[in-house]
């Protein structure tokens, strides 16, 4: 009896590992896809900047193509640069949110970790 105590202690001392690297695995794999979605609103209010760079000096009754959900679309660069100037504040506000979401879960791991002693041995 005393080795199927022992197991079942052992199995038990166990089942807390498991559980704290499954959640320490979830928060760097939330944190990992936060930093990827931040990438990439990045990049596009890059994209957006270029573009309107690109159209600012040009005459305002030109024609531009604008993408619209997979269609594309003649207008104005005077019809298209309001448009993109209000698509690029969106992604500012957006980019802002997730930066916070971000460092927000990162605190939330940290406090995690002191409260569970949990040491990273490699990352």
């Amino acid at each position: 009896m005393s080795e199927a105590a022992a197991q079942q202690g052992s199995a038990q001392a166990q089942q807390p590992k498991v559980d704290l690297q499954a959640t320490y695995s979830n928060y760097k794999n939330t944190l990992q896809q936060i930093a990827q979605k931040i990438g990439d609103i990045e990049q596009e209010g890059e994209e957006h900047k270029l573009v309107l760079e690109t159209l600012e000096p040009l005459d305002g009754n030109r024609k531009c193509y604008r993408l619209i959900n997979g269609v594309l679309v003649e207008r104005t660069v005077e019809q298209v640069v309001p448009a993109l100037k209000t698509n690029q504040e969106g992604l500012k506000k957006v980019l802002d949110d997730m930066l916070k979401q971000y460092k927000t879960k990162q605190e939330e791991l940290d406090k995690w970790k002191k409260k569970n002693n949990v040491q990273v041995v490699r990352q």
